[in-house]
């Protein structure tokens, strides 16, 4: 890992969802703990898998790791940040004011973006408090802030202003007199970010062109806010070891495909390729050998499809075309296809979208997600009664800030319109905006069917279990709830109307953290429909010994989830072309395109 020759005090991990960055991070981690370095690694992931990944229960505070000394690593709780947070606003005013209005604060502090702006200031004492981290040589954070977080950061021009006049002590970022008294801390952390000698971005990608574009995105976005000290890496790089395997030649022609085309921001960047592996990364000797060349890590296979793989062949799950009809039996309704990010949501969403239109069914295919490539999956559609679109946050909140400019800012002077409008330019706000649209596009499967690629677990656990917090702030500053939001919770808990597809892929982390997503559903009221296993090897006759050996592994997980989470599965298998296009999204999804 060519980042780790120089390696600073901070380095962050960042990336599209499912590229790898736990695994880099905690590998990178073992590396320096090996060196004698004292290392803490951090997550600021809501679905973090550190424990999982490191073998240790972890907790809110630093835990050691038995197996590697000098190695310590804690997961941010997002839950505890916010009720602490919340608490250390509120808690100075309980004496002061009266009882309504401290139940008013800490209504206003109930929402998700309380939990964003919380673990944020978690991470900030981290990062900007020099004391908190004293007895560490590096800190790793697994998941760096997002450009809406730091733009948090570099937003309030008129807090000072606000600050002194503003009688009711609040905005969507909560009490002012708190973010006063953190103003400090958060100017350290933007120096300490900003600062190359002091902090490495390490941005993880896939040799993806969906993935590159992302890195790209996050790479100007950052470099805009002066995060400018980056380094990429292209994780799980494949190298087919044989000609004669299709499989192999074409997953190696993908992405040294990807890898010439990338954007020419990611090309300036120096860079780390680590192989791909046979297996998971779990587990301390799997994290010190990442990175090794693929011909020195040990692999099992014959060099041929085995007998047992032909075996699990012929007892995989049904292919996702089998469930159209059931999918389709309603007539109308909403699907969401929900999972960890990158495990293919896009193209299970856009399958659906197309089998149910090619039926002579209505249907709006749509997303929430700001990272997702909708248009691209069902590029060349012909279908008349097929409509794509995309949740535009940014739209979304223009027309979300007009409308409380028009309602709550209709009274104000001059000076406390400009307020408000500094108020409304907080991340919170897209969050509402978005949230809003997401409920309207539910609304809609009254009368078609809307698919919806919904945004990554963690995000969409908070979307949804923020619905009665959206409330209270969405009649805060409009003049009423919308019907749509109000009738949200009902009807995703609604099986006749709201029927959830758990998109995975065939390995640990992706398939047991949409377990923990299934449990989230299920304690919220919503029971999902069926799980997708996607991009499986087990269907195909590959030969490369790399690809057998990941056939083996991927077995147990497609195992895992028929016989122990999911009352329905289909299984989707990896594409000899990549699923773009009304075509090749029918054949991904087809009996024969599983059994070949």
């Amino acid at each position: 890992m060519e980042f780790l020759k120089h390696t600073t005090r901070n380095l962050f991990f960042t990336g599209k969802g499912g590229v790898g960055k736990t695994s880099v991070a905690c590998a990178a981690a073992v590396k320096l703990a090996d060196a004698g370095k004292r290392v803490l690694l951090v997550s600021t992931d809501p679905a973090s898998n550190l424990d999982e990944v490191l073998g240790t229960p972890l907790q809110h505070h630093p835990t050691s790791i038995p197996s590697i000394p000098n190695l310590f690593a804690m997961n941010l709780d997002p839950e505890k940040s916010a009720a602490d947070y919340r608490e250390r606003m509120v808690g100075p005013y309980r004496t002061l004011l009266p009882a309504a209005a401290i139940a008013s604060m800490e209504e206003q502090f109930s929402g998700s973006c309380t939990l964003e702006i919380a673990a944020f200031d978690e991470f900030s004492r981290l990062l900007g408090d020099a004391s908190a981290t004293a007895d560490f040589d590096h800190v790793i954070f697994d998941t760096a802030p997002t450009g809406h977080t730091l733009r948090l950061l570099t937003l309030p021009s008129a807090w000072s202003g606000f600050m002194e006049s503003n009688t009711t002590g609040t905005s969507c970022l909560g009490p002012l007199a708190g973010l006063q008294a953190q103003q400090v801390l958060y100017q350290d952390t933007v120096k300490a970010l900003s600062d190359p000698t002091v902090t490495t971005l390490v941005m993880v990608t896939r040799a993806e062109a969906t993935a590159f574009r992302e890195a790209a995105r996050t790479s100007g976005e950052l470099q805009a806010l002066g995060v400018a000290n980056q380094h990429l890496v292209i994780n799980a790089l494949f190298q087919a070891s044989t000609t004669s395997d299709p499989y192999a030649m074409a997953m190696q022609h993908r992405s040294d495909k990807a890898i010439a085309e990338m954007p020419d921001v990611l090309k300036s960047l120096p860079r780390t390729s680590i192989p791909l592996t046979a297996g998971g990364v779990l587990g301390v000797a799997a994290l010190r050998s990442l990175g090794q060349p693929a011909s020195t890590a040990p692999v099992v296979g014959s060099g041929k499809a085995s007998d047992e793989s032909a075996v699990e062949r012929a007892s995989l799950p049904q292919s996702l075309s089998a469930m159209i009809d059931e999918l389709a039996a309603p007539g109308h309704g909403v699907i969401l296809a929900m999972g960890k990010g990158g495990v293919g949501k896009t193209t299970v969403a856009a399958a659906v979208a197309v089998a149910l239109a090619e039926r002579g069914l209505e249907v709006h295919l749509s997303t929430t997600d700001p990272a997702a490539h909708i248009a691209a999956a069902v590029a060349g559609e012909t279908y008349p009664n097929l409509t794509v679109s995309r949740i535009d946050p940014v739209a979304e909140t223009a027309k979300y800030s007009q409308e409380v400019m028009t309602n709550a800012g209709a009274g104000l002077d001059a000076s406390g319109r400009a307020l408000l409008e500094e108020d409304l330019r907080s991340p919170c706000t897209e969050e509402i905006a978005v949230f809003r649209a997401f409920a309207d596009a539910v609304a809609e499967g009254a009368n078609r069917f809307v698919v919806l690629d919904t945004a990554p677990t963690g995000h969409t656990v908070l979307l949804l279990d923020s619905a009665l917090a959206y409330h209270r702030e969405v009649t805060r500053q409009t003049s009423g709830m919308p019907e749509a939001v109000k009738n949200l919770l009902p009807r995703l808990r609604d099986k006749q109307f709201t029927r959830v597809l758990l998109v995975t892929l065939p390995e640990a982390t992706p398939v047991h953290e949409a377990a923990q997503l299934q449990r989230d559903l299920r304690r919220a009221e919503i029971e999902p429909y069926a799980w997708i296993i996607n991009n499986s090897l087990c269907p195909l006759n590959v030969t490369d010994p790399l690809l057998v050996e990941r056939q083996k592994q991927e077995a147990r997980y497609i195992h895992e989830v028929v016989n122990g989470q999911a009352s329905r599965t289909a299984l989707i298998a990896w594409q000899l072309e990549p699923p773009v296009g009304p075509e090749a999204l029918k054949r991904a999804i087809q009996a024969d395109a599983v059994m070949h």
